[in-house]
């Protein structure tokens, strides 16, 4: 890297040993890498401390059950000009890593660039009717100290986000499941999640949440275009209106548990 800017790598993760090492090493041009572990007991953490420049381990005493307490604690605890934020199942390919470093280079201003993603399943290449929680087109990824936030949430909470400088060309590589098989258990564990944060804040009417349900739906199999992709595509719509409306059930059998 340039004297003139350092540039920090993120990688915020739980249990990961099968994928994390290929997004450790796809950082490789980096200044630094910065890997924050949560509650981990595989061998995440001898991953990260091979290749990473600081490694930081947490869990419920440091809030870390919250995604975007990690996220934020990362950000915070890179040294960067700039900070480009991976996730364990994603790679940042060569020509990504030359674009990155051209476009950093000389940039002096504050704000955030928007990074295609090319999601794959397996080894097939999804490009149609990635909705809500389960794949987007495109992520911000790459920004400076300060234009990013995370708010408060287990699973995807919201980002603030500050001043979009633009859009890069080269593609992150998002390995988002193996197979069906797959996609079923982050259904399983994404709802889980979302209904601890949905008791908390309280719960719509449900038929509040079958309409939000259904145009999830009709987003990521029409809007989106998920038809293209045969059945894969439908179950992607399926998969972003079963988030909606299994999180409000879930949600709804804690609150009845708790007695709230």
């Amino acid at each position: 890297m340039t004297n003139k800017v350092m540039l920090s790598g993120l990688i915020v993760a739980h249990n990961e040993e099968q994928v994390i090492e290929d997004a450790l090493k796809s950082l490789h041009f980096c200044d630094e890498i910065v890997v924050v572990l949560d509650r981990t007991d595989d061998g995440s953490v001898a991953l990260a401390k091979k290749y990473a420049t600081k490694v930081i381990e947490g869990g419920l005493d440091e809030g870390f059950e919250v995604e975007g307490v990690r996220r934020n604690t990362g950000i915070e605890a890179c040294k960067g000009d700039w900070v480009l934020e991976l996730d364990a199942d994603e790679r940042i390919s060569p020509a990504l890593a030359d674009e990155i470093v051209q476009t950093i280079r000389y940039g002096q201003k504050q704000g955030y660039y928007l990074l295609p993603v090319h999601n794959f399943v397996g080894e097939r290449h999804v490009q149609y009717g990635w909705a809500g929680s389960f794949g987007t087109n495109s992520v911000a990824r790459l920004f400076t100290k300060g234009s990013k936030t995370w708010g408060d949430g287990l699973v995807h909470p919201k980002v603030e986000l500050q001043n979009k400088l633009g859009r890069l060309t080269q593609p992150i590589i998002h390995l988002v499941d193996t197979d069906i098989n797959d996609m079923v258990d982050r259904l399983k564990r994404y709802t889980d999640a979302r209904a601890q944060d949905l008791a908390k804040e309280g719960l719509p009417k449900f038929r509040t949440t079958l309409r939000k349900g259904l145009t999830r739906f009709y987003k990521s199999y029409f809007a989106r275009k998920g038809y293209k992709e045969g059945r894969m595509g439908f179950l992607l719509a399926l998969m972003a209106m079963l988030f909606v409306v299994l999180s409000h059930i879930k949600a709804e059998v804690e609150i009845q548990k708790s007695g709230r």
